[in-house]
Parts: structure tokens; sequence; C-alpha cells
């Protein structure tokens, strides 16, 4: 049994140029992305920054994490802590940016007190065509973002979501199935114990997982 694909490879399917493996194309320090995480657009995986992630300022601070074996599909939008604007005043509206004595007596307290951390995506996570996923939020391994949605706030591992803004629908697995995948954490696996446990993985062969080799 082959160990599976490289995960440094560009484009692991051939003749389908869509699809990359992003790690390869993700050099930013402020992203990190994990093994095998691929993203899915017709103008090419080498986009996915400039296409899907927006005001994402080092100045800012904050990073953008996304685990391995990921599915992220065209059209996703992760907003960036940079998109906030100050809300500690009678406006919103940012006048220091543009200078010409606007940017006097700026405090960037204002800008600090709304910003929402890390962005973060767990393992096994899917995230479907068009969803926009909004500062600070945390994704958990193996959740399922719905095509469109608008993830407004944290996402429990093994949870289907979706709407504007997204809620849960329904959990993919009974509460202790869950605690027990959270545990085993096979895409933590190196890629030869994947291989050889995929029949499992794929299907919901829970016992072979808990004894796999």
């Amino acid at each position: 049994m082959t160990a599976g694909p490289d995960p440094r490879t560009p484009h692991p399917m051939p003749g389908h140029p869509r699809v990359g493996f992003l790690k390869a194309f993700v050099k930013q320090p402020n992203i990190q992305v994990g093994d095998y995480t691929y993203y899915d657009d017709p103008r090419g995986p080498e986009h996915f920054v400039e296409s899907c992630v927006q005001h994402h300022y080092d100045f800012i601070g904050d990073r953008l994490v996304i685990g391995r074996f990921c599915a992220i599909a065209s059209g996703v939008t992760f907003i960036m802590n940079g998109a906030n604007h100050a809300m500690t005043g009678f406006s919103t509206y940012p006048f220091n940016i543009f200078g010409n004595g606007w940017e006097e007596g700026f405090d960037w307290a204002t800008i600090q007190a709304g910003l929402k951390g890390d962005t973060i995506v767990g393992n096994d996570v899917w995230i479907g065509q068009e969803a926009t996923i909004m500062p600070g939020i945390t994704i958990g391994d193996g959740a399922i973002v719905a095509a469109k949605s608008v993830v407004t706030a944290d996402v429990p591992p093994y949870a289907i979501v979706g709407g504007n803004p997204a809620r849960l629908i329904r959990r993919r697995f009974p509460d202790d199935v869950i605690a027990e995948l959270l545990t085993i954490r096979w895409w933590d696996w190196d890629a030869g114990k994947i291989s050889r446990n995929l029949e499992a993985i794929r299907g919901s062969d829970l016992a072979a997982l808990r004894g796999a080799a």
C-alpha cells in the first residue's frame, strides 16, 4: 500500500490545475496551513491569499491557522482583523487613514479594543463555496460550513453550520463518538498509518480506529 500523495505537491490531481495543496502556495508568515489541505478555484490555488484572505496586515499581528486535511471551496473569504473600525466613539469612519491633519490625536487603542485574535480552522474541516469567516473565529475539527454561510461565532467540532449568520444545523455524530474522535485524532497519524486505515476513516468504523496500527 502506498503512503498517499506528497503534501508538498502543488497540483496533486493531474489534469485538474484548479485544485492544489495550499502548503505549496502559502508563504506568508502570518498564515499557517497543514498538510493535505486543499483549495479549489477555477483561477488556480495560487490565488488563495489574494482572493480569500482579506484585510490581513502584518502590523495587526493576527494569524490565520488552518489544520490538516481541510477542503476549502472557491470563493471562501476569511475576513481578518485589519477590517476592524474603531467603535468607541460616535463615528466608525476611519478619519486617520486619510491624513492631512485627520490623523492627529488618533488613539490606536480604539482599534485594538475591537480586535478578535487569530482565526483558527481545525483539521478535517470542509468549508463550502463562498462561505465567509469573520475575524477571530475558531472552527473545530471535523466541522462542515455550508456554502454561502457567514460564520460569526465559533463552530464546535463535528458540527454542521449554515446560514447568515451561521447556525448549528446538527452534530455529525453523537457526543460520545465526537469525544473519541477528538482523542484519536487520525489526522495526526503519519501517512502510512492513515493509508492502512483508510477504510475505517472513510467509513464509520470507530472500533477499527481504536485498534489502528
